[in-house]
């Protein structure tokens, strides 16, 4: 049922957001150098690797870790980085990974491939065998401002909850969230 409601709701969203998608792409390329997608190497269900894209958001010569880990992040943004990340609107090409298969509306924020501690986190506790999400519990309950363990608790939490009324929520919830720009560090 997840799967069906995950395909059916992308392709809605991707046919509905099918113009902005392609304003944002081309406002990325007149922006800065270098193509419009960032294809990050994630992790996915059973901690296997696959290509996540997003709009590019920070320069091609950023290094590939995450954003709180960079010394001075706000060095690596684009010109318009802040707002693509503060808007969401770097997340929109993502719709391809659910469409896909490789993500679903709601579950844990996909890790990047360095992120060994919150794998190893997310594995002793089971996430691992969750799609990564869009979004999920743990986006709603505070972001990019949460401690790695406090994120896997939530993560964890979704995982003995999890339910299609419980996406709704998320999914409602984080709209909320992402209009009032609120959890966002850059």
């Amino acid at each position: 049922m997840k799967r069906l409601f995950d395909l059916v709701m992308a392709l809605i969203a991707a046919a509905f957001l099918g113009l902005p998608i392609l304003i944002v792409a081309l406002a990325v390329k007149l922006t800065s150098a270098g193509p419009a997608l960032y294809w990050s190497d994630r992790v996915g269900r059973q901690n296997r690797i696959f290509k996540m894209p997003k709009f590019r958001s920070m320069r091609v010569d950023t290094p590939a870790v995450a954003t709180h880990l960079l010394e001075n992040p706000d060095q690596w943004l684009t010109p318009i980085g802040s707002f693509l990340r503060k808007s969401s609107l770097d997340e929109l090409p993502q719709l391809w990974s659910i469409i896909k298969g490789d993500m679903s509306f709601v579950g844990p924020r996909p890790a990047l491939f360095n992120q060994h501690d919150l794998i190893a986190l997310r594995t002793e506790n089971g996430v691992h065998e969750l799609l990564p999400g869009l979004t999920g519990w743990a986006q709603i309950n505070g972001r990019d401002e949460l401690p790695i363990p406090h994120k896997v608790q939530l993560d964890t939490e979704y995982l003995q909850r999890r339910s299609l009324l419980l996406d709704i929520r998320i999914l409602w919830m984080t709209a909320l969230k992402v209009l009032k720009r609120e959890g966002v560090a850059h």
